[in-house]
């Protein structure tokens, strides 16, 4: 996996402007993007009382990294009634995936970068 499989469901250039480009600080970013969503994806269910905390934690961290459909997945879900968030609640996990194998790709490509030195 590499750079040439990014689908565009983030923006890195956000990220990169965040970070100064700086690659190690954006590896440390994307780890703890990665991090987040592990811990909040299984809240992701309106069974779950903490569902909408689990969405409003993954919108930020989505807009820091440059997510964009997947902070917009989230906000939709997060103004959701209870009933109404199942669908919405997909969707968000849909990009959740996405997003989170395009920062693999990225991840990948600055492992190599620093390997080249």
């Amino acid at each position: 996996m590499a750079r040439r499989d990014l689908s565009g469901a983030v923006d890195f250039g956000v990220l990169e402007r965040m970070t100064g480009g700086d690659d190690g600080i954006s590896e440390e970013v994307l780890g703890l993007f990665t991090q987040q969503a592990s811990m909040w994806s299984p809240m992701l269910d309106v069974r779950e009382d903490g569902w909408r905390d689990g969405v409003h934690t993954i919108r930020g961290a989505a807009a820091g990294i440059g997510a964009g459909a997947l902070a917009e997945a989230c906000a939709m879900a997060e103004a959701s009634e209870k009933a109404g968030a199942p669908p919405l609640l997909n969707r968000v996990r849909d990009a959740l995936d996405v997003a989170l194998a395009d920062v693999a790709a990225y991840r990948h490509e600055l492992m190599l970068r620093s390997l080249k030195g």
